[in-house]
């Protein structure tokens, strides 16, 4: 959630008892003012872990400059995602650990075979084993959570490697989901697209709006490479690709029309008043969301997303034991 999930999110998420993330890509110098925002907020003391979480995208950003960012503001986790090489995870985790000892090291994977990979050279603290109902980018070829977390985990324990703990990504959006990936084994899961609708996500109004009124998720979001070819080709490696709300273009696409000619009118919209974000599934930017977005039916405060989720996988769990 790269420019959505900045300082105003991550200190309300971790002010109400959850893991705060802030979301990065190539610009590490607005990353720097927002973790110094977030410290402000959060009244750290300059002793401590910066109580919140921060995502590398590997293949843009810049390691030295990242560990510069890193070893000022020492976060309590830096999550690591979408390497050009999966070895490139060991070479990243062992450069976090010298210049922020206490921090955690999360990587992201989306098969069992890149999860006993990095689970063998980086070591990290935490796997988040991401399925293919997430919204954003992921593995092009991929598995729904379901199946994808327990035979990582399976895997985990076999290798020797049961250690490290596995946090569920990918259609997580409400308490029934957070019980469900506790029960499939996860130690924790992380949220995006619910947290689209917080009032703290700096988000276009448009876009915002598309998210709380769409329903039937796993038709009305498409996952493609096309959203990442629409300003020019596709900067991600090989073998990812992401899930957004269907729209103007991506029917065109569906249609048989030329890329070049989608490009073009999506060129156009970007001009109109609301940059391109249109209403209704008439719009042509990237709208990223998950297939859980027909779950989400209103704009909250962070906070209140928090408590309602935590309160319901409560619930989910006591009435799946009693049903026992």
């Amino acid at each position: 959630m790269a420019g959505s999930a900045t300082a105003p999110l991550a200190v309300a998420v971790t002010k109400a008892g959850g893991l705060g993330q802030i979301g990065s890509a190539n610009d590490l110098q607005a990353l720097d003012g927002h973790l110094t925002s977030a410290a402000k907020d959060l009244q750290r003391t300059s002793e401590d872990l910066l109580p919140i979480g921060v995502g590398f995208l590997l293949f843009l950003a810049d390691v030295e400059e990242a560990m510069g960012v890193i070893g000022r503001h020492r976060p309590a986790v830096i999550w690591l995602f979408a390497a050009k090489e999966v070895g490139d995870y060991a070479t990243w985790a062992a450069r976090v650990r010298r210049v922020s000892p206490g921090s955690m090291v999360w990587v992201q994977v989306g098969s069992v075979k890149d999860a006993l990979r990095v689970g063998k050279e980086a070591e990290p603290d935490v796997l988040v084993v991401q399925g293919a109902d997430a919204g954003g980018h992921g593995l092009a070829r991929s598995a729904g959570l379901v199946t994808v977390l327990p035979e990582v985990r399976d895997a985990l324990v076999e290798a020797g490697l049961g250690g490290v703990m596995v946090v569920g990504s990918g259609g997580v959006t409400d308490g029934r989901g957070v019980a469900a990936a506790l029960s499939l084994g996860a130690d924790g899961v992380v949220m995006g697209t619910r947290f689209l609708a917080a009032s703290e996500t700096n988000l276009h109004p448009n876009w915002k709006a598309e998210v709380v009124s769409t329903s039937d998720g796993g038709q009305k979001t498409v996952k493609s490479m096309l959203f990442d070819e629409l300003k020019g080709p596709s900067i991600w490696p090989e073998g990812y690709d992401g899930r957004g709300l269907a729209n103007a273009s991506s029917g065109d696409f569906d249609r048989g029309i030329g890329i070049d000619e989608v490009r073009k009118l999506f060129a156009e919209a970007s001009q109109e008043k609301d940059g391109g974000f249109g209403q209704d599934g008439k719009g042509r930017a990237a709208m990223w969301a998950g297939t859980g977005v027909g779950l989400v039916k209103k704009e909250q405060t962070a906070a209140e997303i928090v408590e309602e989720v935590r309160a319901g996988a409560q619930k989910a769990l006591e009435d799946a034991r009693a049903r026992l």
